[in-house]
């Protein structure tokens, strides 16, 4: 391990804005937050957005910036990355912003039943071979019925046509209503939120020349 990242690991534990799986045992309800992110750490009744797979916490930030509005909370599993975006939050002072680093598969142990409003799955791993480990898919979407309101909005920004042509098959047989379709966001959307706000992969795969799409869905939990 570098030890740029073994610095990082370290001023991660002092962050105010990071919550880490290894301080506290989830599963067994010990995490402080569930149920409480609106009255103790966001301080507030604005809606919460999750962006799962965050990275650096680029669209986090973007949208926390964009919309005061909204609380966002940016989750991801590599601690170096997040580094990144807790670091850029602090400095510019974004009260609306927060980042969890846990294991997206454990999310319902972290948020209580109608406590998100949105999720964000932003250029995520396709999964290929392992339909159950798409962050798109039943399997994962129904744990986040279990942290929706009775209706909950699921966004996927891809450069996967796999994964966008597979979910615009699985939403109807699951139900899930799709409320907006745009197969090239940098050709039909210009100058919106889905081109305004660019990550690090993004960015690597536009200079491939490959095209972004996006899917807004609506999943009722009820």
């Amino acid at each position: 391990m570098g030890k740029n990242k073994l610095q990082r690991f370290a001023e991660n534990e002092t962050f105010s804005n990071l919550f880490q799986h290894n301080e506290f045992e989830a599963r067994e309800g010990l995490f402080p937050l569930k149920g409480r992110w609106h009255s103790e750490y966001f301080k507030n009744e604005h809606p919460i957005v999750l962006e799962l797979g965050c990275g650096k916490g680029e669209y986090s930030i973007g949208m926390s910036q964009r919309y005061a509005n909204q609380n966002f909370i940016g989750i991801d599993r590599k601690g170096a990355r997040l580094w990144r975006g807790c670091k850029e939050a602090l400095a510019q002072n974004i009260p609306n912003v927060g980042f969890l680093r846990i294991k997206i598969e454990d999310i319902d142990h972290y948020f209580a039943l109608g406590e998100v409003s949105e999720i964000w799955v932003t250029f995520p791993d396709p999964q290929l071979r392992k339909e159950r480990k798409r962050l798109v898919g039943p399997n994962m979407v129904n744990k986040y019925k279990k942290i929706f309101p009775e209706t909950g909005i699921l966004h996927l920004k891809t450069d996967s046509r796999e994964l966008y042509d597979y979910l615009k098959e699985v939403a109807p047989v699951q139900g899930w209503e799709i409320l907006e379709d745009v197969y090239d966001v940098y050709q039909e959307r210009p100058g919106t939120i889905l081109t305004e706000i660019t990550t690090f992969y993004e960015k690597i795969w536009l200079g491939e020349g490959k095209v972004i799409s996006y899917l807004r869905l609506k999943v009722d939990s009820r």
